[in-house]
């Protein structure tokens, strides 16, 4: 008797049932709305005193580096998304927010099997009226407006 409720039995792959027209063009692993608090600002209020800052990193990459069977070690480990933030930014102090999305961004961008890239910070408690204020880094073209 099978289970198959168990999550420890292999699910068979099912070959051929995508259409060519379905089959995935890109790949993408998200950290969305990592919550920091961290000494950035210039402004003489800011210096010292920790702020809490949104960081959003999208990152496409290639069909070699995404996994194509349930094996931890096929994957893209986007630990190292949160783990690496969290070091770059512990201890330190920032002026701009451009900063730290540019080292994010360059750390990033290094990595094996990355094709495409975004990084957004973004400070939510600025201005009572906006939901935040904040920088983005893309590889991507600007939209036509």
């Amino acid at each position: 008797m099978s289970n198959i409720s168990d999550p420890l039995v292999a699910s068979p792959r099912l070959e051929g049932l995508v259409p060519p027209s379905l089959r995935p063009r890109t790949r993408k692993i998200v950290l969305e709305g990592y919550e920091l608090a961290l000494d950035i600002g210039f402004h003489e209020f800011e210096v010292g005193n920790p702020q809490r800052l949104i960081v959003t990193v999208e990152v496409w990459i290639d069909e070699a580096s995404f996994a194509s069977a349930d094996e931890v070690g096929l994957a893209w480990n986007y630990d190292y998304l949160r783990t690496m933030i969290g070091d770059l930014v512990a201890g330190r102090r920032f002026n701009l927010q451009e900063t730290l999305a540019r080292e994010i961004y360059e750390r990033v961008a290094a990595r094996r099997g990355v094709t495409a890239l975004r990084v957004v910070t973004r400070k939510p408690d600025v201005y009572p009226d906006c939901v935040g204020v904040g920088v983005e880094l893309s590889s991507f073209p600007p939209s036509a407006a």
